[in-house]
């Protein structure tokens, strides 16, 4: 499988608007917060807008998506159970659904645990997780519950382990902090923080990452991990229990 042509188009402070050239002289944006970087990566790229992608209603993942549509007349798609509070949509999508995005073809996986209605698109050798989940990390449990959350992290990570993971915000030095202090001897997040240090100095993006990395690291992927649970002194705990006790670490951690 060829590669799925993707670019991070950063948005606001630390969002990414994802772009994908669709091979038909169009083009696709997954999230898009604002309007203004997602229009001069298309107009620089010589592309068409054509279809724009919802994760999920938090407004810095939909606030450029009035003006592009009025600019390019492109078909707004999200999912049905948050049609009543995101932009209107042209295609309200269910889980299972597919989409054909010019040459590529896009499955819709239900994510919910970071919004009840949140959805995540699974095109080619590429994730489009919006907030469900970050590098080493994963969102918020703002609408949903831990056991909920934790089924939607399985979901994820039972996809081929090439899936690139292409997420809604440069979280990821963040997140490895956090990570690193949970697990200080994991020699494997020594060497993703490295890396990620170092591309950030460079001013690069750290994504997208692959999802074999991030199911063999992320802590939030490997809640039913006994290595993990014994460093944690977690044994015992179910997955979803071990899920939100890490969730409400993160949550308090200032590192």
């Amino acid at each position: 499988m060829k590669p799925l042509p993707v670019f991070a188009v950063p948005c606001m402070d630390d969002n990414y608007a994802w772009c994908i050239a669709t091979g038909d002289g169009g083009a696709a944006v997954v999230d898009p917060g604002e309007a203004g970087p997602v229009h001069r990566w298309v107009a620089a790229a010589g592309l068409t807008l054509r279809w724009i992608l919802l994760t999920h209603h938090h407004g810095d993942h939909t606030g450029g998506v009035e003006a592009l549509r009025q600019r390019h007349g492109a078909t707004v798609l999200g999912a049905a159970a948050d049609g009543h509070r995101l932009p209107p949509l042209d295609r309200t999508l269910e889980d299972g659904d597919s989409i054909e995005l010019g040459a590529h073809h896009a499955e819709v996986l239900a994510v919910p645990g970071h919004t009840s209605g949140h959805i995540a698109f699974h095109v080619g050798d590429a994730l489009f997780a919006g907030d469900a989940l970050f590098a080493f990390g994963c969102g918020r449990v703002f609408e949903g519950t831990a056991p909920q959350m934790w089924a939607s992290m399985k979901r994820l990570r039972r996809l081929p382990a090439a899936t690139r993971l292409c997420c809604g915000h440069e979280y990821t030095a963040a997140n490895l902090r956090f990570a690193r202090h949970l697990l200080p001897a994991d020699p494997g997040l020594a060497t993703a923080e490295t890396r990620c240090l170092a591309l950030r100095q460079q001013g690069h993006p750290t994504l997208p990452t692959g999802m074999g990395e991030q199911a063999g690291l992320n802590p939030f992927l490997r809640c039913d991990d006994p290595t993990m649970l014994a460093v944690l002194g977690l044994e015992g705990q179910s997955p979803a229990q071990v899920f939100a006790q890490i969730r409400g670490r993160k949550d308090r951690f200032r590192g």
